[in-house]
């Protein structure tokens, strides 16, 4: 595998967890937004992944990456609460929250941090490998 194969793979995985980062700043941002009508309430989303794997001479993987195929809404129920002051409630006092998990968007906003930040590294160490190999050349 080539160092622009390792470079492309992890280029695509960061580009994959910016995008679960910035649906996780959406779930975060509107988890305590209140509607009037389950329909008009925020669900949450979730990004859905795969890795793509393109094929080598023999059969042996010369190179893969990470394609995002779509963002999907949860299907985990809308939290209900009888909230009759509340100015958005329906005519029977109830109002609808979103179905967003903090502890569960802050634990995934933590793992894909970290796997952003192991590609970042990677690409760090293709770098200096690449410079190795340079310097290798000079003498």
């Amino acid at each position: 595998m080539s160092f622009r194969d390792i470079a492309h793979i992890a280029g695509t995985a960061m580009t994959a967890q910016s995008l679960r980062l910035n649906t996780v700043a959406s779930n975060l941002a509107n988890a305590q937004t209140a509607a009037g009508r389950e329909e008009d309430t925020y669900h949450a989303r979730k990004p859905v992944f795969a890795t793509l794997f393109k094929g080598g001479f023999d059969d042996q993987v010369a190179g893969a990456s990470v394609q995002v195929l779509d963002v999907v809404q949860s299907t985990e129920p809308l939290r209900r609460v009888h909230e009759p002051d509340n100015p958005v409630a329906n005519e029977e006092g109830m109002v609808f929250y979103p179905n967003v998990n903090t502890v569960a968007e802050m634990t995934d906003m933590m793992e894909a941090s970290r796997a952003f930040e192991t590609n970042v590294e990677v690409l760090g160490r293709v770098k200096s490998m690449q410079q190795s190999l340079l310097r290798m050349g000079e003498s």
